[in-house]
């Protein structure tokens, strides 16, 4: 089967080269990487056809999570579509190799890979690695519903695979959507019946270290989504995520860093009342939305 990786850009000069490199040495080849750059100010795009990769160029403003990640689809070529970011560098050289394995099986659709941290992040970002990214795989299915709730369609675009023919049998990504494109699409392959395998042996590094403020954006944002989705949370509060993770780090930082610990606290204040503000979105005046999010674009 032939694959393909797509990975959307701005501004990313400091990494797109090396993720370049790492990715054109694998054990298994990509048969072509297309990188779709949103007006970069600096060399991205140069660098990306420097290093082989097919370049698309859209203005700034038509950037969308969904969106443009469809227009490179449409663009491509290969049977299995990787899925990264610009700042998800490969572990090793086996990443393309591991997280298009379970693709083999007909049943399984599509697969995320872990994302781990280095010595450079904060010890709250090491935590939200591990918790949302263990070491042991599973795969998810229609069945695992009940059990797992909203987590059953828990997926991450910062590295995924996909295979096209269900890719597009599902409708794609959707447009206009201010984040969570993903877990959209996983949404819909694990309705119509498809499974999503967690690959944890296919790794990247990735991680932000945001500050309370952008955390506290980067949750408006999310319950911007799942306001304008609500029909997802009737399989489960995002909440009750949010609770068993607060307590999960305040556990692991008296531990491992004590000093974190007042830290996380506050943060995870910021990412709740973010949160919150997100779901009541609709009785905020458009400035104000556009000063408190991370995604001006879908306000436009």
């Amino acid at each position: 089967m032939k694959i393909s990786i797509i990975i959307p850009t701005l501004n990313c000069e400091k990494t797109i080269g090396e993720l370049l490199k790492r990715l054109k040495n694998q054990t298994q080849k990509a048969d072509e990487i297309i990188v779709v750059d949103s007006e970069s100010n600096d060399k991205t795009a140069e660098i990306a056809e420097k290093e082989g990769a097919k370049v698309i160029k859209i203005e700034r403003r038509d950037f969308d999570h969904g969106g443009t990640r469809n227009l490179a689809a449409e663009n491509s070529t290969g049977d299995i579509i990787i899925f990264l970011t610009q700042d998800a560098l490969p572990y090793d050289e086996y990443f393309i190799e591991n997280i298009i394995t379970p693709l083999k099986n007909s049943d399984i659709a599509a697969a995320y890979g872990r994302q781990i941290a280095d010595e450079k992040a904060i010890p709250t970002e090491k935590f939200a690695r591990l918790f949302n990214y263990p070491e042991k795989g599973f795969i998810k299915s229609k069945e695992n519903i009940n059990e797992l709730k909203i987590k059953a369609f828990f997926f991450s675009n910062v590295c995924s695979a996909i295979r096209r023919k269900e890719f597009e049998q599902v409708g794609k990504f959707p447009d206009n959507t201010i984040m969570n494109e993903d877990m959209i699409i996983a949404s819909k392959l694990i309705l119509n019946g498809y499974k999503i395998a967690y690959v944890p042996n296919a790794i990247v590094i990735h991680y932000h270290n945001y500050s309370p403020i952008k955390q506290f954006k980067r949750n408006f944002d999310i319950g911007v989504f799942f306001s304008e989705n609500s029909w997802i949370l009737q399989y489960g509060k995002s909440e009750g995520e949010g609770i068993k993770f607060l307590k999960d780090e305040i556990k692991y930082l008296w531990q491992n860093d004590k000093i974190w610990t007042l830290y996380a606290i506050l943060e995870n204040a910021f990412r709740f009342f973010g949160y919150r503000l997100g779901l009541k979105h609709k009785y905020l005046p458009l400035f104000l939305k556009k000063r408190i999010s991370m995604n001006n674009n879908y306000w436009k």
